[in-house]
Order: C-alpha cells, then sequence, then structure tokens
C-alpha cells in the first residue's frame, strides 16, 4: 500500500508509480485495466492504494465501460492499458467522447515506442484527435504524477474523458518525484438520470455532436494557456524546437542553448502559441514520438517547419537524432557518428520457461509441416521462434480464430486440404476469441483449436483471469470458468472436445491427430499451469546418462532452456548423408522435472536421478 506522506517529499517512482500516486491522491475511486506491457503495473500498484476499488477486466473495451460506468455514477475512475488495447476499447471510447463523463475519467494509455513487447508501434494521440479528446504527455514521472493530480480536474470541467499518455521510457524510468502532499478530496457527484445524453440514439446525436464542438473549443482556449505547455528559452534562435512528452529531452540534450517549445497538453494543439513561438526563431524542427501528428496540425495551420523528413520514422527518437537533424536545416557538418565498441556477448532470444507446457505442443506443432497453423497473442507466440518456427502467423489478441476460419473457408471444396490449427491461451481466449469460436462452429469451419490453459494471464506477470478462480488480490473468486462447457455452449460438439495434458507427449500427439482428422470445428484443451503460478509443483530435476546419449538432438528440439549443449559433431552416415549431433547437459538450477525432454528421448537417456541414501549413524 502507498503510505500517507508529507507535503514536499521526495521518492524515486516509476511512471507508472507515480501516476498511482497522483491519481490516489486526486481521489480516484474506480480503476480498470487489463494487462499489457509497458501499462501493467498501473492497476497493479492501484490495487494496493487504500480506497481503490481495482480489477482486472476481461479486456480493455469493458475496462473502459466499468470506469465510465463508475464516473456516471459520481466516483473519479482511471482505465488503463497499452496502446493496442485502445483500439480494443475504441467502440466505447468514440462514443464516450460524445456522452462525455459525470465524474473526472482518465484514461491511462502506454504507448510502446519502439515496440519492445509489441506486435506493432502506434500513437494514441490520434485517438484524442479522432475523438476530439484532451491529450496530456508527461515527459517524466514528476510530471506523470503532476498531471494525473489535475487531469481528472481537466475531465470535470470539461466534462469529457482525458487521455493521459505514456511511453514505455515514461512508464518504466524511475527518478525522483517531488511530491505535493494530499488534496482536498472531491465529494462524490450525484447520479442524474438523462436519457437525452447517455442514450446514445441518432436523434440524441446531433445535440451530442454540438456539445462536443463547445468542448472542444473550450478546450482549444485552455491548452493556449496550459501551464504544461511551455516556452523555454535559449539564446541560439537560428532554430526552435517544438516537442512533446519525453522527446524533448532528446531535443534538449542535443541543443542546450536552443529556444524550445514543450508540449504537455498537446491535444489540442495550441495553434497560437506555436505561431508565437515560430516568430521568435529563424526555423523551427518537431520533435514528437512516433507520429507527425503535431508537424502535419501546425503545417496546416501555415507555420513553416521541419520534421519527420529528418528524423526516424519509427522508434524512440535520441539526442544524436534531433543533433544530425539540426545541422542539416543549419547546414552545418554532421557529426562523426561515434562507433560504439563491440561487445563480446552471446545472443539470448526470447524462450519459452523450463517446464512451461507449451514446450511439448510446439514439439509436435513443428513436426507437422503441412498444418497452417495461426498463433495468437501471449507467452505461446514464441512458438515462431527457433528451436519450433511452428506458426504461421500472429497478428493481435483472438485473431488465431478469424484468420484461421478464413484459411479453412479458402480450402473448402479442395481435394487436398491442409490441416488448419488455431493455438490460443485462456486468458487470450476470454480477452477476445470467444466470439471467434463462435463464428467457427456456426460456419462449421475446420478447424482445431488448441486452447492453453495455463491457468494465468501469464506473459504480463502472472495476473489472476476468471479462468483460475482467483480475484486480483488473489483471493478465491465466487468462479472459475469451465471451458469444456464454455466451448460446448459456443457450439462445439461434445465428442470434439478433448481434454488433454501437454506433458504427456505420445497422448497429446494421438489427441492432435484424431481432432485434426475430423471434419468440423474441435478443440483440444491443455492443461498445465504456468512454472510461475502456485498451482505448480516443482520435481526434482532430471539427468543426461552421457553413455545412453547419441546425440540425436531430439531432447534440443523440445526448445527447454535448462537443456544445454556440451558438445557438437557432424558425421557421415552409410547412405552418405553428413548430420549433426549435440550431447547436452541439464542445468539443475533451471530444470523443473516436468520430463517432456525424457519422453522426447528415444534412447531412454534422460531421467529422474536416483534419490540418495541416507546413511544413519548411530552413536555408541
Amino acid at each position: 500500500m502507498l503510505a500517507p506522506h508529507p507535503p514536499s517529499t521526495q521518492r524515486f517512482l516509476s511512471g507508472n508509480e507515480a501516476l498511482v500516486l497522483g491519481a490516489h491522491e486526486a481521489g480516484l475511486v474506480v480503476a480498470a485495466a487489463y494487462p499489457g506491457t509497458p501499462s501493467t503495473e498501473i492497476v497493479e500498484t492501484l490495487a494496493r492504494c487504500e480506497g481503490v476499488r481495482a480489477e482486472w477486466s476481461v479486456n480493455e473495451k469493458l475496462a473502459l465501460e466499468v470506469a465510465l460506468g463508475a464516473s456516471l455514477a459520481g466516483c473519479r475512475a482511471l482505465a488503463a492499458m497499452k496502446h493496442v488495447g485502445l483500439n480494443v476499447a475504441a467502440d466505447t471510447l468514440m462514443s464516450a467522447a460524445l456522452t462525455g463523463v459525470n465524474a473526472g475519467l482518465v484514461i491511462a494509455v502506454a504507448d510502446d515506442i519502439g515496440f519492445s513487447s509489441s506486435q506493432n508501434e502506434q500513437d494514441s494521440r490520434y485517438w484524442g484527435r479522432f475523438a476530439h479528446l484532451p491529450v496530456l504527455e508527461p515527459r517524466d514521472p514528476q510530471e506523470a504524477y503532476l498531471m494525473a493530480r489535475e487531469a481528472f480536474d481537466l475531465s470535470e470541467r470539461h466534462q469529457m474523458p482525458v487521455l493521459l499518455r505514456l511511453t514505455t521510457r515514461v512508464c518504466h524510468v524511475k527518478r525522483r518525484v517531488r511530491l505535493q502532499g494530499p488534496m482536498q478530496q472531491p465529494a462524490r457527484l450525484p447520479y442524474t438520470k438523462d436519457p437525452a445524453r447517455w442514450v446514445l440514439s441518432p436523434g440524441n446525436v446531433a445535440r451530442r455532436l454540438e456539445v462536443r464542438a463547445a468542448r472542444e473549443a473550450a478546450l482549444r482556449a485552455e491548452a493556449e494557456v496550459s501551464p504544461w505547455n511551455v516556452i523555454e528559452q535559449g539564446d541560439d534562435r537560428r532554430l526552435g524546437i517544438i516537442a512533446s512528452g519525453p522527446a524533448c529531452h532528446a531535443a534538449r540534450e542535443a541543443l542546450p542553448d536552443t529556444p524550445m517549445l514543450v508540449l504537455g497538453f498537446s491535444t489540442p494543439a495550441p495553434l497560437e502559441l506555436a505561431r508565437r513561438f515560430a516568430a521568435g526563431v529563424e526555423r523551427v524542427l518537431v520533435v514528437e514520438e512516433s507520429e507527425p501528428l503535431l508537424e502535419g496540425e501546425l503545417r496546416a495551420a501555415g507555420i513553416t517547419l521541419h520534421g519527420r523528413e529528418l528524423l526516424p520514422p519509427h522508434g524512440e527518437i535520441n539526442a544524436g537524432h534531433v543533433a544530425r537533424a539540426a545541422c542539416r536545416i543549419l547546414g552545418e557538418p554532421e557529426p562523426a557518428p561515434t562507433a560504439a565498441a563491440p561487445h563480446q556477448v552471446f545472443a539470448r532470444p526470447p524462450t519459452l520457461c523450463a517446464g512451461c507446457g507449451y514446450l511439448g505442443i510446439y514439439f509436435w506443432l513443428a513436426r507437422l509441416p503441412k498444418a497452417i497453423v495461426c498463433g495468437d497473442i501471449g507467452c505461446y507466440t514464441l512458438g515462431a521462434s527457433p528451436s519450433w518456427n511452428a506458426l504461421d502467423t500472429v497478428l493481435a489478441m483472438g485473431a488465431s480464430l478469424g484468420i484461421a476460419a478464413g484459411v479453412a473457408k479458402a480450402q473448402q471444396g479442395e481435394a487436398e486440404r491442409r490441416p488448419v490449427l488455431a493455438v490460443i491461451g485462456d486468458s487470450t481466449f476470454l480477452h477476445s476469441g470467444m466470439a471467434g469460436l463462435l463464428n467457427l462452429t456456426y460456419h462449421r469451419a475446420n478447424v482445431t483449436v488448441l486452447l492453453l490453459d495455463n491457468r494465468a494471464t501469464a506473459m504480463t506477470g502472472g495476473q489472476n483471469n476468471p479462468a483460475n478462480g482467483h480475484a486480483m488480490d488473489g483471493s478465491p473468486a465466487p468462479m472459475r470458468v469451465d471451458f469444456v462447457k464454455l466451448v460446448e455452449a459456443l457450439g462445439v460438439r461434445p465428442e470434439r472436445i478433448r481434454s488433454t495434458d501437454p506433458y504427456e507427449l505420445p497422448t497429446f500427439l494421438g489427441v492432435l491427430r484424431e481432432e485434426m482428422k475430423a471434419d468440423e470445428p474441435s478443440v483440444v484443451i491443455t492443461t498445465r499451469p504456468c512454472v510461475f503460478t502456485p498451482e505448480f509443483e516443482r520435481q526434482p530435476a532430471l539427468v543426461v546418462d552421457e553413455e545412453q546419449c547419441n546425440g540425436c538432438t531430439n531432447c534440443l528440439d523440445v526448445g527447454c532452456p535448462a537443456i544445454l549443449v556440451t558438445r557438437r559433431e557432424q558425421r557421415a552416415r552409410a547412405s552418405g548423408k553428413t548430420v549433426d549431433l549435440a550431447w547436452v547437459k541439464i542445468d539443475p538450477t533451471l530444470c523443473t522435472g516436468c520430463e517432456i525432454c525424457a519422453k522426447a528421448c528415444a534412447r531412454g537417456a534422460i531421467s529422474v536421478p536416483e534419490p540418495r541414501k541416507v546413511i544413519k549413524l548411530e552413536l555408541a
């Protein structure tokens, strides 16, 4: 729990933690989210704050709707998600921009600039522009804290949601944050029945559009004088920088003497302020991550400037990028790039954990070259990587089922049809996969669905969800999803629903082959808990019998990081074919004793060690 603090103290906080502290001080009551890096810690931390009712919602759309409902009922609320999650919530977002809010509602969206843990890179400021919502962009944890304190007031002043846009660097970088002390807690606002506002029928929409237009005009006027939009003076007026968010740090590091307009309240753009700034310098460079949103608006307003044509088209912007852009604008020689000394490090690609139930699944999927395997978002996305290379597609949450349905439909009537599989995890299935399965069964698409139940939202840290029977705080939930009953209710015939243990390699393969032959939708549910959940039971580490091992590499095909190569050779067989052999050992500190590698070993060279004999000494 975040303890109370006196004013003018400091804490060492990440941007996510700082945002939480600011929101808590502002009187936040309800918080909802779906976990996703780099936003996960926001609601995880809020759950430990006194007086905050926090939940992991099934998806981001529901999280926003929960927060909107709390606002409607008069409580300050927050929804948190990563950038791709805001896509999921977009339907509700666009309508909430019309209805507006009652109590303050903040949407904390974390953009993964540089796509360090995401399937794409997006700029959520466009949602603010698209929905006509205000966007605040903190440049560091200090501003994340202060903006969170004030965002709820901004929301209530204009009766609309506020987008608080962070980036990975703001979310996860830590700094000393100067705290302001407790705020006066707002009284709960009354709920007033108002169907003309909250029921978006066509007859009501026109009136709400007029209200939204008036609110946006008021927001634009406020942005012009907002203390978050500041001009930082500089002596070298040959160039001026207009920057937003953490990109301003790169600009200041590169050009310490250059005037800069820093925009923290960036949408609606303060055009008059930008014009005044541009009039005081010879040239203007816009520095923003990741899309040229400000650049386009300022150009449309008649401001002559430089922008994305001189800066990287994606990823984080650093001081070197800005320095080179400035040199090109000013006609100065560009600084020579400093070559970093090469580091002698070995590659460490991401991999599944030792003992993960997915290891056995991908061991077999990698041996189905004719199958088209559609993957999804989760730890099992790693099945697209070596040593398995087992997935053909990974696009978005829940997309495996829809894409697989399309592939199957395209093959209808063909004499030689390739088997089609969809791989999806428990949390992702509940997030956005259920509708995909219903679509499969309704249209009788010939797809075999692998529903991987590891009883956690594992990829983002093992958060609880309706599939494991625990609430956010770990207490027992009133229910736990029964996947067998659920998929049957979604139209899969009971004969085509199979539950199996992915540790049992031959049994799993037999079930998989049977269901792939079925001429209708089928679901194979695998049941092994994530190794980081309390349900997982670690077993004694396995050992390799060096005399039995012939270097066949079957165990390496499992992909377990606990299996280490000790020696490699190439040998020519009698047929003339050259084969690569590898001898291995097992790291006892990593091995969980799952025995998947032992079942993959045809020679029985991997086994559980004999228990040590305990010799009792009898004292005379």
